[in-house]
């Protein structure tokens, strides 16, 4: 089990249950549009949010957007260490930087301590883009074990001011090298793992690869927080998260719904009806599971683990709990018999 650091008021890793993170990306001077956003954020589900800090006019405005948000809030922090204490000093709650990136040794110290007085942990941002030359010329690129090195290049420089409250990411755009180096990780030390695909892509692709390979990661329970990063809206990363997290099994925190693929004894236009199904669940808080299935004969026994579903048949349609057929109805009544079916479930 990996150890647990606090930001703000969510604790990661240590057992605790994976959060959801993304990033804002308005200008983060402009307090007014980036507290909307993160507040968008928030009701979406996301559970830690950040900000990149690329100035001191970012930097200063962090005060005014912690006091007016109520998730945690990281700050991303690149070369420039008067960044980070302009930061920490405003009240932020994590800060996203690497050690070996911002100047000497004495900068290094003053970050440490400054975090070190606040309880505020950091996070070691690794990315296969950035890598320091003298890695890619001992590895000859872009390997996992070379993140891994980096990742312990960075904690070293921490340590040496008796600072340990860390978060560790080993990002590439790459599924398979990021999934080696989480691993590789996850066997040599026991910090908390912040999981992403970085560069992801757009929605879909981009959905696609962080589900494969932070999906990956926590099925085999490795990751205690994630962040998916896609080339859309940032509410869409938190739906990305959310769904992926019950794709695996770590989160019931609304409907999962099951549909068969299917086949040529489909007597019914599933498709639709299943994006239909889908689309009035997104208001449906219940942790339910509601299936949709193409055939009368076989469709409720298929998915009799369901709490309730429908079948369609020739003109008509089941409904059904666990299996147990309660009653036949026309097809076009189908989608508000099981709504009105799963309004009943306390």
């Amino acid at each position: 089990m990996t150890k647990r650091i606090l930001v703000g008021g969510v604790p990661v890793g240590g057992g605790a249950p994976v959060s959801i993170q993304s990033m804002t990306n308005t200008p983060t001077e402009d307090v007014e549009a980036t507290v909307a956003q993160i507040r968008r954020l928030a009701a979406a589900g996301c559970e830690i949010v950040r900000v990149a800090v690329p100035n001191m006019a970012a930097a200063k405005a962090v005060g005014a957007i912690r006091e007016q948000i109520d998730l945690p809030l990281v700050v991303d922090i690149h070369f420039n260490y008067k960044l980070a204490l302009e930061c920490i000093e405003a009240g932020a709650d994590k800060v996203r930087i690497n050690p070996g990136n911002i100047g000497e040794p004495q900068q290094v110290k003053a970050v440490a301590d400054a975090c070190a007085r606040k309880n505020i942990p950091i996070r070691i941002g690794v990315n296969g883009g950035s890598l320091e030359k003298p890695l890619l010329a001992q590895y000859g690129g872009v390997t996992p074990q070379a993140m891994v090195d980096s990742a312990f290049g960075h904690i070293a420089l921490l340590n040496r001011y008796d600072f340990d409250d860390i978060c560790i990411s080993l990002k590439s755009s790459h599924v398979s090298t990021t999934m080696q180096a989480y691993q590789l990780m996850s066997r040599q030390s026991d910090y908390p793992l912040h999981l992403g695909v970085t560069e992801a892509g757009t929605k879909r692709m981009g959905t696609l690869k962080s589900a494969a390979g932070i999906g990956g990661l926590l099925g085999l329970g490795i990751g205690d927080t994630l962040r998916v990063t896609l080339t859309a809206e940032p509410v869409e990363e938190v739906y990305a998260a959310k769904d992926i997290l019950k794709a695996v099994g770590l989160r019931r925190d609304g409907p999962d719904l099951i549909a068969c693929p299917t086949c040529g004894r489909t007597k019914i236009d599933l498709i639709p009806l299943a994006q239909a199904v889908e689309e009035r669940l997104k208001d449906v808080k219940k942790p339910i599971t509601v299936a949709v299935m193409g055939c009368v004969v076989n469709g409720p026994g298929e998915a009799a683990a369901a709490d309730v579903g429908i079948a369609g048949g020739n003109g008509f349609g089941i409904l059904f709990r666990h299996g147990e057929v309660l009653k036949k109805v026309p097809q076009e009544a189908l989608l508000d018999e099981l709504m009105q079916l799963i309004d009943e479930i306390p």
